[in-house]
């Protein structure tokens, strides 16, 4: 496959935001007299954002009442400390300098919202930029919709079937296989020992960001 361009997930596949997500949710409980979580149980849910964390938290899903507070409590939380603790995860630069120095394009695509991504990424000291940051908002639904990929691909003018797609969740795995690209999941991210992995729809499975390369 002539792959032109790599896009990723952000949340537990380039960068490890699980401390400042968690540390977030436990202010939160904190100030609404609940108890705290260990950051044991909220790594595994980290890469499901706002939505995952109040559940874990407060037991309160999307359907709930109460949800549409939570969210916004949270995110105020979240805006209070979103690039306190957050790093790339090991090896992530190599691998772009590396697509670089090959050609190859690279971008994001999260379901962070746009709040925080136009902040947070320059922050996080890419070796090259994004050549594309989609961020959840950006268009009218986030992944598991193909609609936040076939945007990226547009603004990069790559087609794709010459897109590979990493990420570390279900919906990533999915919205890439939905939109035509090669998909793999990365195994260092914020994967649920309950999530069955082997049902989710990628091509591939890295243990480490350079494994990529070997794929490509």
């Amino acid at each position: 496959m002539n792959t032109k361009a790599v896009l990723f997930d952000l949340d537990g596949t380039l960068a490890d935001t699980a401390l400042d997500l968690g540390g977030a949710l436990n202010r939160l409980l904190k100030r609404k007299g609940l108890p705290e979580k260990d950051m044991a149980d909220i790594r595994p849910v980290a890469s499901h954002g706002a939505n995952g964390l109040i559940l874990l938290g407060a037991g309160i899903d999307k359907d709930h009442a109460d949800h549409a507070h939570w969210r916004v409590d949270f995110l105020a939380e979240y805006e209070n400390g979103f690039a306190n603790e957050t790093v790339l995860f090991e090896g992530v630069n190599a691998l772009l300098a590396e697509l670089d120095r090959r050609g190859v394009v690279w971008g994001i695509i999260t379901n962070k919202p746009h709040i925080f991504t136009h902040r947070l990424v320059p922050q996080l000291g890419f070796v090259c930029p994004p050549a594309v940051v989609v961020s959840g908002d950006t268009t009218a639904e986030a992944k598991p919709s193909t609609k936040p990929m076939l945007y990226a691909c547009e603004k990069i003018g790559i087609e794709p079937q010459h897109c590979v797609y990493v990420g570390d969740a279900e919906r990533d795995m999915q919205a890439g296989k939905d939109a035509g690209m090669r998909t793999v999941l990365a195994n260092w991210g914020y994967i649920a020992a309950s999530d069955n992995v082997a049902q989710w729809p990628a091509d591939a499975a890295i243990d480490k960001p350079q494994d990529l390369l070997k794929l490509l």
